[in-house]
């Protein structure tokens, strides 16, 4: 299997990973979740929000959640956010929407985890649609310099 960026990072950082493949027909993350055989409160997405000029958010939520954008802007410190469009997902971050990793994007973006995560291992992209990588949310927010808050719609 070819390494993908966000792999060759995590190991840089000298971090235990698993690898896991899918085929990538899969096309949300609880089909991805179901795919892999793994409990839906372990996947997790990378989604990317714009505050506008420049600004730019990543938050890392349970696949089955939605990201609540009230929420994510005071985490943030900002006025609003807004989903950033999918077209303009692989130019700002190197990845495609399905593919998309907090580790490894062009430039590092501040990157809030939700609070769910706490304490667990936890799936992720691995940076290209039909790889995940499980690791210790620990070591996921030590190498994005993350936050945890709580920014999914209850």
């Amino acid at each position: 299997m070819i390494k993908t960026n966000a792999m060759r990072i995590i190991e840089k950082e000298k971090v235990n990973y698993t690898v896991h493949t899918y085929d990538g027909c899969a096309l949300s993350g609880v089909e991805v979740a179901n795919v892999l055989g793994e409990d839906v409160a372990n996947v997790y997405k990378t989604l990317v929000t714009t505050a506008g000029a420049g600004k730019y958010y990543v938050f890392v939520i349970p696949v089955a959640c939605e990201l609540d954008l009230k929420k994510a802007a005071k985490v943030s410190g900002e006025k609003s956010l807004e989903m950033l469009p999918q077209k303009q997902l692989l130019p700002l971050t190197g990845y495609i929407h399905g593919g998309c990793s907090p580790v490894g994007m062009k430039k590092q973006f501040a990157t809030f985890f939700d609070s769910s995560a706490e304490g667990k291992t936890v799936f992720v992209s691995g940076g290209k649609v039909g790889i995940q990588v499980q690791l210790y949310i620990d070591d996921l927010v030590k190498i994005t310099n993350g936050k945890f808050a709580d920014v999914v719609r209850s």
